[in-house]
């Protein structure tokens, strides 16, 4: 019986072509689905690489900034400007990538689960437990996703960091071990890293797996919150808008397209959020890039040391070039988000499955990829 009935089902359906075309796009563009799930993977993954690949300079200009006290103590530290000269005269340009390879790996991992995990976690949220919808729903999501992504993504980020710090070997070899040497406090101690395996063994076997997640609490810190802040601003500046089109033009129905919108309104969500989360950014950083010398011991140790030494403005050190990665990084993701959400919509209302992309982002309550 269950075999004629489900032959029969399969004779209706192909009698019935816009049946199956539904059937198909249902299937297609749910988040439990192979195909969504693993073009969200593949999606994440290539976002999150590009950005990193492009702005990589930058992040390089804000680690140093933020590790001077670690490497030459509290006073005379630089600005930006004094920086970009100091790393150019010193290294050249390779100097600005270094630890580029360790940072697209991480920034893979990062991407292809935030974006893998947070739809479908989002919508099991909003299906099984309602009064998580909304602004909490892409708060837990999005915490998870960093959560898986952080196991891959942390180790990457201390290699990174350490080899950003390292400029090339004879500025090294030269200029900061010989500061070790002479028993500078704070000093990080440990060898020139070649590349991202070398560098991975080198602080296994010396530190161990403490050494490869120095700071993983602290980089989760800042990640969820940041996270949920630039989910929040987004959609608080997106009723803005809308709320002032109106008063506008109160007689008309104009309003943004999507795709500007998220690309003005995602920078100005990630550039906020970026700035707030600077400090934690700092504890973070500041942790992951010390060697076997310890300066902190902490996270708590690294606020109370930093506050003391250098106040307010060391909190926020490296806060401009964090804002200037962000708003471009930010801006092109949330683009992307609300124009594929437009492309994919448009290819099934006219019926045309071909080249449809998976993502799946409602309207009201967008779900949006972790930045670099």
């Amino acid at each position: 019986m269950a075999v004629s009935n489900q032959s029969s089902k399969s004779n209706d359906n192909a009698n019935n072509p816009s049946l199956t075309l539904s059937a198909i796009r249902s299937d297609i563009s749910s988040p439990h689905s192979p195909f969504f799930v693993g073009k969200e993977f593949l999606w994440g993954a290539i976002a999150g690489a590009f950005g990193e690949g492009v702005m990589h300079p930058v992040d390089t200009i804000k680690t140093r900034i933020q590790s001077q006290a670690i490497l030459s103590g509290c006073q005379n530290q630089k600005n930006i400007l004094q920086m970009v000269q100091t790393v150019w005269k010193a290294d050249g340009l390779a100097a600005f990538y270094r630890g580029i390879t360790p940072g697209i790996t991480g920034s893979l991992a990062t991407g292809a689960t935030y974006f893998g995990v947070i739809e479908s976690t989002k919508n099991w949220l909003e299906k099984n437990h309602p009064n998580l919808s909304g602004h909490w729903a892409h708060f837990i999501a999005g915490a998870i996703g960093d959560t898986l992504g952080s196991v891959v993504y942390v180790p990457c980020e201390v290699v990174k960091q350490r080899m950003q710090i390292q400029g090339t070997r004879n500025y090294w070899t030269s200029v900061v071990m010989k500061d070790s040497a002479r028993g500078k406090l704070g000093s990080p101690v440990y060898g020139y890293y070649s590349g991202l395996f070398q560098a991975g063994c080198s602080i296994w076997k010396e530190q161990g797996p403490k050494g490869l997640y120095a700071g993983y609490w602290s980089t989760l810190a800042r990640d969820v919150p940041f996270a949920g802040l630039m989910v929040t601003f987004y959609e608080a500046f997106k009723n803005v808008t809308e709320h002032g089109l109106q008063r506008l033009f109160p007689n008309s129905n104009l309003s943004m397209n999507s795709t500007l919108e998220g690309l003005i309104l995602g920078g100005l969500a990630g550039g906020l959020s970026a700035y707030l989360t600077t400090p934690l950014d700092v504890v973070k950083t500041r942790l992951q890039v010390q060697g076997k010398t310890l300066r902190y011991n902490g996270w708590f140790d690294v606020i109370q040391k930093t506050w003391s030494d250098e106040g307010m403005r060391g909190m926020f050190r490296g806060s401009i070039p964090r804002i200037i990665w962000y708003v471009p990084a930010s801006a092109l993701t949330f683009m992307a988000v609300e124009f594929l959400r437009d492309h994919f919509n448009e290819k099934v209302d006219d019926g045309r499955l071909e080249g449809a992309t998976s993502i799946s982002v409602d309207k009201k309550s967008s779900s949006l990829p972790k930045a670099a």
